[in-house]
């Protein structure tokens, strides 16, 4: 039996299947209310304790899901109804579940994208502590699992082992949801939206995360057909290595230049920097956690990634706050956080904080080759603001005698605004496109949203026709354009990117390799 599902994270992988939404196991129920209290403040310690050690080895975007999770289990307003439960009589497991369920149920109810997306992260700090009660009687997955399930939380997926093979089967889940990113970003197939099932399956499975889709117990043909398949892409990634160190080209010799994106200044110490083109995108709201960082920290972490790349650019986005990013003391709470104040919109209507990234920018510029572009432009008076702001802060500098250096100001064309009429904005440095939003704004599909992910796709004709007029635009007025998305670094993508007219790609670095690869395969 092959269910059909969307390829979140491209791979095959043959094995048990592990019943992500199998109950609980048994709670040993303790004697007194005392005990009941001692056992939950026990199972919380023990999950932050398991939270905290997984942060020593997570990379940017991992680190941020699980600082979010410590904080929210140290937060006493959280277990505070738990632990009154408890005194009433509940054993500690049941008040628990009591407690985070009446918060989930609350953040579900909201009527903010933000709080209703936050409730997965409550759910996975649910079953983090009752894990952490029950751990002695817990069923623990069998080496090479394919994790099947609704739904699986980040933390599941960072503390197994997938150097010992897996992959996840969600029937519901996101091409654009953290855990496929992190998936993505270590090479563990992913399949979602494959949709409920009738009955629950036990036994081996083949997961096939090239096409999109799964089987269960497979027919000899069926495992003969899936090895051949899953032969074939692992030869393809192993010749896809050939092309990491060298320049990226297509059959007819057109150039094309292979950058990277990253979201932490630790990312860039498992790359080697001959392997890229440089940074086409560096976020920088991950920087800003529980509280906003000052100028300083923020000088370092930009000298850090500039110094690692030398006289390759490296090009940073101003923060990119809303939307799914909220950031204490600095987002405002929307209705439609979307399309509300995010992005270059809330830095220039709290400038005080902005400007305090300007000088760390202008200060580290002197270290490297530094490119800044803004996100959500959506006017030229946005562009001209943001620009005019960091005018006043290079003046200033300049009569403190402090070094910097004013770099190339470019924009993120991700606002369908913009991709439509870049006329606008012929005074920029450059047009980075940002695929993803892109993508979102232009067919009114949420890039978060399973039921409408088969209408996300930057192949789409629209999608495609616009990142061709503004490639189309920039060639004749000499502006650089580039695209920093998830279409970058998409195989199945990157011929029709090319087509449009794009030299100039960013993507995660471990898609480096299979993305040089399918630009050596393109014909023009």
């Amino acid at each position: 039996m092959r269910i059909e599902g969307i390829p979140a994270s491209p791979g095959y992988a043959e094995g048990p299947l592990f019943d992500l939404d199998r109950p609980p196991a048994a709670y040993d129920v303790k004697a007194s209310a005392a005990e009941e209290k001692e056992a939950l403040k026990a199972a919380t310690g023990k999950a932050v304790s398991r939270l905290a050690a997984m942060i020593e080895t997570a990379d940017g975007d991992a680190a941020g899901i699980l600082e979010f999770h410590i904080a929210m289990l140290e937060d006493d307003a959280l277990s505070a109804p738990a632990f009154a439960a408890i005194g009433s009589g509940e054993p500690a497991d049941a008040a628990w579940r009591q407690a985070l369920d009446a918060e989930i149920a609350g953040y579900e109810a909201s009527d903010q994208d933000y709080f209703r997306a936050r409730a997965a992260d409550l759910r996975d700090i649910r079953d983090q502590v009752l894990r952490a009660l029950s751990e002695n009687s817990e069923t623990a997955p069998p080496p090479g699992a394919i994790f099947y399930g609704s739904d699986i939380a980040p933390t599941r997926f960072l503390e197994t082992d997938w150097s010992r093979g897996g992959g996840i089967a969600l029937e519901a889940g996101s091409t654009a949801s953290h855990v496929a990113m992190l998936a993505r970003s270590r090479g563990v197939p992913m399949v979602v939206g494959l949709g409920a099932l009738a009955d629950r399956r036990a036994g081996n499975a083949l997961l096939d995360a090239e096409h999109g889709g799964i089987v269960f117990s497979p027919s000899p043909a069926e495992l003969e057909d899936f090895r051949q398949s899953s032969s074939s892409f692992a030869a393809r990634q192993g010749q896809a290595q050939t092309f990491l160190t060298q320049p990226a080209a297509t059959k007819a010799g057109t150039f094309v230049r292979v950058q990277v994106n990253i979201a932490y200044p630790s990312d860039v110490d498992g790359i080697d920097i001959a392997t890229c083109d440089g940074v086409g995108l560096m976020r920088t709201e991950f920087l800003f956690g529980k509280a906003l960082p000052d100028e300083q920290t923020q000088y370092q972490a930009y000298r850090k990634v500039l110094e690692w790349a030398g006289e390759k650019p490296v090009t940073i986005r101003t923060v990119d706050a809303g939307g799914d990013k909220p950031i204490p003391g600095f987002t405002v709470e929307e209705t439609n956080p979307f399309l509300g104040l995010r992005g270059i919109r809330l830095s220039l209507a709290r400038s005080d904080i902005f400007r305090v990234q300007i000088r760390a920018l202008l200060r580290a510029a002197v270290h490297g080759n530094l490119k800044v572009m803004f996100p959500m432009i959506a006017i030229a008076e946005e562009y001209a603001q943001a620009a005019a702001l960091f005018a006043e802060e290079q003046a200033a500098l300049a009569s403190r005698g402090v070094a910097h250096k004013l770099p190339p100001l470019g924009i993120m064309v991700e606002v369908p605004s913009v991709a439509v009429a870049p006329e606008a904005f012929a005074d920029v440095a450059f047009f980075s496109i940002g695929s993803n939003d892109l993508t979102q704004y232009v067919m009114a599909a949420a890039r978060d949203n399973a039921a409408v992910a088969h209408l996300n796709s930057a192949r789409h004709p629209a999608v495609l026709r616009l990142i061709a007029s503004v490639a189309a635009f920039g060639r004749e007025k000499g502006i650089p354009v580039s695209l920093c998305g998830d279409a970058g670094g998409d195989p199945a993508a990157i011929p029709a990117l090319i087509e449009a007219g794009l030299r100039d790609l960013s993507v995660a670095p471990a898609q480096l390799a299979m993305a040089k690869a399918a630009i050596a395969d393109v014909p023009v």
